[in-house]
C-alpha cells in the first residue's frame, strides 16, 4: 500500500506524535507492532504501521546476503498468483503497479491443454491461395524483419458476476497486456504472394482441440503479428511457444496459439469456434464474427478486499478497448450521479491498457465508486443495463463490457457490486 491509501486524519494523536521510538525498534528488532507518524508528500500526516514479520529478519546491514543468481526471482515477502480452474487462469489485475503484466501472471486460456512443441522441429505451412505456397521454420520466422509492440489481450468470456466478495482479478481477470515482438504477417503474406481474390484465411493451432478461426484478409495486412517473443524473452508456454497468432484489439481465441498452418480462402471456413462457439444473441439474432473488444474499464485500488480509511485515496485502475487509444476515462464516487474525468498514464497506446489515476477524499459515507471508458470512436463503455436493452435478456456471456462499482461501507469495507440480468 502506499502512503496515500493508509492516509487518516489531518493531524496524528499527539501520543503518536511524542512517543519515543528505540534504535532497536528502528533496526527491526522490535516484537510488538509499532505506529510511526510521518508526513507524506501531499502534506498530510499519516500512520504508517511497523508489523511484526511473520519470518524471522535478520538486520541486512550485518550479514552479506545471497550472491548473483543464473534466473531472478520475487521477494520472499510478494506472492501474486493467478487464479486457476480446468481452462483458465486469471492474472491478479488488482497487484499490478502499471499496464504491463509480467509474463508468468499473463492470463491463460486454451481447449485441450499446452503442448509441448520442440523450436527446432517447428513449422508454419501458409497455403491455399497463394501464388507460391511455403513453410517456416522458427529460424526463418526470426530471419525477417522483426516488431516490437505492446498491446493487451482478453478472453470474449471475461466477465464474472454473482457476490459482493470478488476481486477485479476474478471479475476480468482474463485480461492482460505485454510487450511482444515477431514478424508482420503482412510480411510473410507478400512472400507467398497472396492472390487478390483471397479474403479470408484459417489460422490453425497445434494443440490436441486443433484450434481453427477464420479471419479476414484485411486483418493480416493491417497489423496481425506471429509472434515469438514476449516481454523481452521467448513467448511462454502457455502463451503459444514457439510462436502464435497476434491480432491486435481482437477477441483472445482468435489470436490462435502454437500456429502451424494459414490456408488462405475467399470465403470463411466456418470452424466450430465460429458457429457453436464464440457467438451470442442479439435480440432475435445471432452475432457472428465478433472480433474487436469493446472498450472497457475497471478500477483495481480501492477493491475488494481493500479496507479504507477517511482521508485522501488514489483510485486506480485500467481501461482498454480494441477500437484504437483510449481518450477519456471517467470516475464517479457518488454510485455514478456525477463524473470526472481521470488522468491517464502517458504513452497511451493503441489497443492497449491505460492506467488511469483520480484522486478522492472520503469523508466516511457509504458510497459507490466506478470507472467508464471512452475510446477514439466516440463509444462509451456501458451500464449493464444498456447492454440488456442493446442485446436482450438472453445476453449470453460474451463480450460482456458493463461499468463496474464498488460498494464503500461505513466502516471502510469494499465490496464488488453484483448486477443480475435475468
Amino acid at each position: 500500500m502506499t502512503d496515500m491509501d493508509n492516509e487518516a486524519e489531518n493531524k496524528p494523536q499527539e501520543p503518536l506524535i511524542n512517543k519515543k521510538i528505540s534504535r532497536r525498534l528502528l533496526l527491526g528488532g522490535a516484537a510488538t507492532t509499532a505506529i510511526v507518524a510521518m508526513q507524506s508528500s501531499l502534506g498530510k500526516w499519516i500512520q504508517v504501521a511497523a508489523q511484526q514479520p511473520l519470518l524471522k529478519v535478520d538486520d541486512p546491514t550485518k550479514r552479506i546476503g545471497p550472491g548473483p543468481t543464473a534466473v531472478g526471482k520475487r521477494s520472499v515477502f510478494e506472492h501474486p498468483v493467478r487464479i486457476k480452474s480446468d481452462t483458465s487462469s486469471r492474472t491478479p489485475l488488482q497487484d499490478l503497479y502499471s499496464s504491463l503484466t509480467p509474463s508468468d501472471l499473463h492470463y491463460e486460456r486454451h481447449h485441450a491443454g499446452v503442448p509441448v512443441i520442440d523450436p527446432d522441429k517447428y513449422e508454419l505451412m501458409i497455403h491455399g491461395m497463394v501464388g507460391k505456397p511455403m513453410v517456416f521454420k522458427l529460424a526463418d520466422l526470426k530471419r525477417f524483419p522483426s516488431v516490437t509492440r505492446t498491446c493487451f489481450l482478453e478472453c470474449s468470456g471475461n466477465f464474472r458476476s454473482g457476490k459482493e466478495t470478488m476481486t477485479p482479478q476474478e471479475i476480468c481477470g482474463l485480461t492482460s497486456q505485454s510487450e511482444w515482438t515477431g514478424v508482420m504477417l503482412s510480411t510473410l503474406f507478400r512472400e507467398v504472394g497472396v492472390q487478390p481474390k483471397a479474403t479470408w484465411f484459417l489460422a490453425e493451432g497445434s494443440d490436441a482441440a486443433v484450434m481453427t478461426r477464420s479471419v479476414p484478409v484485411k486483418k493480416g495486412f493491417d497489423d496481425a503479428m506471429i509472434v515469438y517473443a514476449q516481454n523481452g524473452e521467448a513467448i511462454r508456454p502457455e502463451q503459444g511457444y514457439p510462436a502464435r497468432l497476434l491480432l491486435p484489439g481482437w477477441e483472445g481465441n482468435t489470436c490462435v496459439k502454437w500456429i502451424r498452418r494459414i490456408e488462405l480462402a475467399d470465403e470463411p471456413f466456418m470452424t466450430r469456434e465460429e458457429t457453436s462457439k464464440y457467438t451470442y444473441p442479439v435480440k432475435d439474432k445471432i452475432r457472428q464474427f465478433s472480433f474487436e473488444m469493446d472498450a472497457r474499464s475497471i478500477i483495481t485500488y480501492p477493491a475488494y478486499p481493500n479496507q479504507m480509511e477517511r482521508g485522501w485515496v488514489e483510485i486506480r485502475g485500467i481501461a482498454w478497448t480494441g477500437r484504437g487509444k483510449i481518450v477519456r476515462v471517467e470516475v464517479s464516487t457518488d454510485a455514478g450521479k456525477t463524473w470526472s474525468v481521470a488522468r491517464l498514464q502517458e504513452p497511451v497506446l493503441d489497443k492497449a491498457h491505460t492506467y488511469f489515476r483520480h484522486l478522492w477524499q472520503w469523508n466516511g459515507d457509504e458510497t459507490e465508486i466506478m470507472s467508464r471508458a471512452i475510446d477514439e470512436t466516440n463509444y462509451t463503455q456501458p451500464t449493464l443495463s444498456q447492454l440488456v436493452d442493446a442485446r436482450g435478456a438472453d445476453i449470453g456471456g460474451y463480450h460482456m463490457n458493463p461499468i463496474t462499482a464498488w460498494q464503500i461501507k461505513r466502516d471502510g469495507k469494499v465490496l464488488f457490486k453484483p448486477e443480475s440480468w435475468k
